[in-house]
Order: C-alpha cells, then sequence, then structure tokens
C-alpha cells in the first residue's frame, strides 16, 4: 500500500500512468465503449464512474500544457443532436478544472475518436453508464 495514491488505483492502472511520457494519452471508456477492441492495453474498472477514476487519475498525472486540447469528448452524433445532453460532460469538466490548472476540452467525432483510441496508451474500461461518458486524456510534463 501506498500513501497519496487514490485507493481505487489498482497495481495494474499504477504501473500504466508510470510508463506514460509526455504526450501519451489514455481513455477513460464508459460501459459501453469497445475498449477490448480498440485498446492497446485495457485496464478493467467496471465498479467504477469514469469521474471517479478520471479524479483519480488526474491526482497522479497533469495534463499536457503543450497541447491544445488536453481533454478530449466524443461528440454527438447527428441523430443525438438536440435529443441528449450528456451531463456527464460538464461533472468531467468540473473534475479536471478542481484537480488541474490546464483544462482545454475538446471533441471528436465518434469513430474519430475510436481511431484515437486506437493510438493511446490504454483504455480503462468503467462501469459509467451515461452516454457519450469517452474521454481521452493527454499526459503532461512532471514538474
Amino acid at each position: 500500500m501506498l500513501k497519496g495514491v487514490p485507493k481505487i488505483c489498482s497495481p495494474e492502472l499504477l504501473k500504466i500512468l508510470c510508463e506514460m511520457g509526455h504526450g501519451d494519452e489514455i481513455v477513460i471508456a464508459d460501459a459501453n465503449f469497445p475498449a477490448e477492441t480498440f485498446g492497446k492495453r485495457v485496464v478493467r474498472a467496471d465498479g467504477l464512474s469514469g469521474n471517479e477514476v478520471l479524479e483519480a487519475v488526474l491526482k497522479l498525472i497533469p495534463l499536457d500544457t503543450y497541447a491544445s486540447k488536453n481533454l478530449i469528448l466524443m461528440q454527438l452524433v447527428d441523430s443525438d443532436v438536440g435529443k441528449v445532453n450528456p451531463e456527464i460532460w460538464d461533472v468531467y469538466k468540473n473534475t479536471a478544472i478542481e484537480n488541474d490548472d490546464n483544462v482545454s476540452i475538446g471533441h471528436l467525432e465518434r469513430f474519430a475518436f475510436y481511431e484515437r483510441a486506437k493510438t493511446a496508451y490504454a483504455v480503462i474500461a468503467t462501469g459509467e453508464e451515461a452516454i457519450y461518458a469517452n474521454v481521452i486524456i493527454k499526459k503532461g510534463v512532471i514538474k
């Protein structure tokens, strides 16, 4: 056991976060995301919400100050525009702002998000049931 590490961080997740370098990306995926299809490495966090995982991760790594967007959400598909309001986005935004001074949020079209997830260092598969609750985080420099 370690001091100061969020208890929800498994040894596997700690190892992955430690291995990541500046500019590497990690996906925090909701329960519907095809994590095993798109993830090079997949960490299971099935009993946890996306926001719990986001908060734990941001306590351990900074967001990239050199990236134009360092927290990337999956944008709504056309058929959901005007019908779906992903409240989880505001939850994620608030959590990010509380844990990092350099939050720059962007959005990617669904299939572009999937393609980017393929190149991410890892995917954390959570039990988050909110729709559009997938987020990519770009790791910054540890100073």
